[in-house]
């Protein structure tokens, strides 16, 4: 049914801001940017590939809001196998929260998974974590068949900024991480 109604419907084209963990995750984002940009404004110029050149953590915190976050719809979290690691991502997923977009975090091949009582588990961001558990942020599971049906991410962008509407969701209490993890 929900297909259905998307069909006839024009949606908006969206700009994404992603964050990830460039040294072992940029094939998916490069994947996604030569599949998906048609219908979507993927920052590829935008991207914080390079770290902001300062000592001061608050002028980085307001160089990521301000000249990558801001005037996205929402930020893509690539979730791999040490992105819970990388203070950047910490701080991207914090700006996010604090400018109150949306927020979708996809959970990559390469993500640690661990059999547990409650079943598998996979790591990722704290920070993403607890706006999944809260409602806020969308979890999906990467899927090559975006590729062939980009509508199908599409739906998920959608269903992250639908989501993001009730603002009293957020969760952005935690510290900032400090550096990034071993």
């Amino acid at each position: 049914m929900l297909n259905s109604l998307l069909s006839g419907l024009q949606l908006p084209k969206r700009k994404l801001f992603t964050s990830y963990h460039h040294k072992l995750d940029q094939g998916y984002y490069d994947w996604l940017s030569q599949h998906l940009s048609g219908r979507l404004e993927l920052f590829t110029d935008r991207a914080l590939g390079e770290p902001v050149r300062s000592d001061d953590p608050e002028y980085v915190n307001r160089a990521i809001r301000e000249e990558y976050i801001q005037g996205s719809s929402l930020t893509v979290v690539l979730c791999g196998a040490e992105t819970y690691k990388r203070k950047y991502v910490d701080w991207e997923i914090y700006s996010t929260l604090h400018h109150q977009h949306a927020l979708l975090g996809i959970c990559l091949p390469t993500c640690v998974r661990r059999q547990g009582p409650q079943g598998v588990t996979v790591t990722v961001p704290d920070r993403l974590n607890h706006n999944i558990n809260s409602g806020y942020a969308h979890w999906i599971a990467w899927d090559s068949q975006w590729a062939s049906n980009p509508a199908i991410f599409v739906r998920h962008i959608e269903t992250a900024i639908q989501k993001s509407s009730n603002k009293t969701l957020i969760q952005n209490s935690l510290p900032k991480m400090g550096r990034n993890s071993s």
